[in-house]
């Protein structure tokens, strides 16, 4: 597993993103015994679903990234926002409101944001519903 990274430590820079039972939850203050029998997905595992990859595929197209160290945990940010919005997410996360989003100090904000409204219009053509985007800190 190399796409987790460790950030901050304290559970702020939100780099180190992943999902437990389909919610975001930050790695480096949350112990591996502690999930007990629970799903834990990686940024490895999104890729492998349909509108994971679809994700995935938005974020290289729009050239979101920057240097690259947070944007495995954006990209598993941005899925979590998307899954209710998205019927056929066929990896099993639910929206979470975690606080803080990502704290990156080069992410291009409009461009995570256009990112997920290519997305979202791809995946529903016909209404697109509003979303409430995770707030970048600077």
């Amino acid at each position: 597993m190399t796409g987790t990274k460790f950030g901050c430590g304290q559970a702020l820079c939100g780099a180190c993103t992943v999902h437990v039972d389909g919610q975001p939850f930050r790695s480096c203050q949350t112990l591996v015994d502690s999930i007990g029998d629970s799903a834990a997905t990686t940024i490895e595992a999104i890729g492998q679903a349909p509108q994971g990859a679809a994700l995935q595929k938005a974020w290289l197209e729009l050239e979101v990234a920057q240097c690259g160290y947070c944007q495995s945990a954006q990209i598993m940010s941005a899925a979590a926002r998307l899954r209710p919005l998205v019927p056929d997410f066929s990896f099993h996360v639910r929206s979470s409101d975690t606080g803080s989003g990502n704290w990156d100090a080069c992410a291009d904000e409009a461009a995570v944001k256009r990112c997920l409204d290519v997305q979202l219009s791809r995946a529903l053509p016909r209404s697109r519903p509003t979303i409430r985007y995770f707030n970048v800190a600077r």
